[in-house]
């Protein structure tokens, strides 16, 4: 099954909220988005973002430029559905992200919220990294969060690639320097926990 079946099997088959990664409100993402400082009319892409409230949040804090990429049209009908109009404001992309076409130095922000994670194969992050930084400005920031060494090695049944802070700079290569990193300990819909590793990187 490729990756596209699975996550629109995913997303059509289970609630929004019932899925482990789900949370409220991303307010570590939140937080690391308004630390970069940059302006309300940044360009911000949210990869992986199609079902999730980041969106949401970022709009009502008036965040204008938002664009939404995930693979599963589902994922995204459901965002659009909850926003009503405010769906309007958003650039929404339904693409797998090793594929996807993205503008050449369009974005001033690209948040990854557990989508690198499940790219275990070497050549489809190679692909990931090289989109990343063509379409991040320089001077661009990418906050990229994964599964922690400690966090699980497997979610929606697929496998993952588990990371440090250093092991993930070291994938990102010289392209990249590490601003901050932190932990984060998630609390599933199912009262179980996952760990987490959030880390902001400025493009060279």
């Amino acid at each position: 099954m490729n990756r596209k079946i699975h996550w629109e099997q995913v997303y059509a088959t289970k609630r929004f909220d019932a899925v482990s990664w789900y949370r409220d409100h991303l307010d570590t993402s939140l937080k690391m988005i308004a630390e970069t400082g940059v302006a309300k009319d940044a360009a911000i892409i949210d990869v992986g973002g199609g079902s999730s409230t980041l969106v949401d949040d970022l709009l009502s804090a008036g965040y204008s430029d938002v664009s939404v990429l995930d693979i599963s049209a589902e994922a995204i009908a459901v965002s659009r559905e909850r926003l009503e109009d405010r769906s309007l404001n958003v650039k929404w992309i339904a693409a797998d992200i090793t594929e996807a076409d993205l503008a050449e130095d369009r974005y001033d922000v690209w948040h990854d919220r557990a989508v690198f994670h499940f790219l275990v194969d070497a050549e489809d992050r190679r692909k990931y990294i090289a989109l990343a930084m063509r379409s991040v400005k320089s001077g661009g920031h990418l906050i990229v969060a994964s599964f922690a060494p400690d966090g699980p090695q497997k979610c929606s049944g697929l496998d993952v690639v588990r990371y440090s802070a250093e092991s993930m700079l070291e994938e990102f290569g010289d392209g990249v320097r590490l601003v901050s990193s932190m932990k984060e300990m998630h609390n599933t819909p199912f009262e179980t926990t996952q760990s987490f590793v959030y880390c902001h990187f400025l493009k060279s």
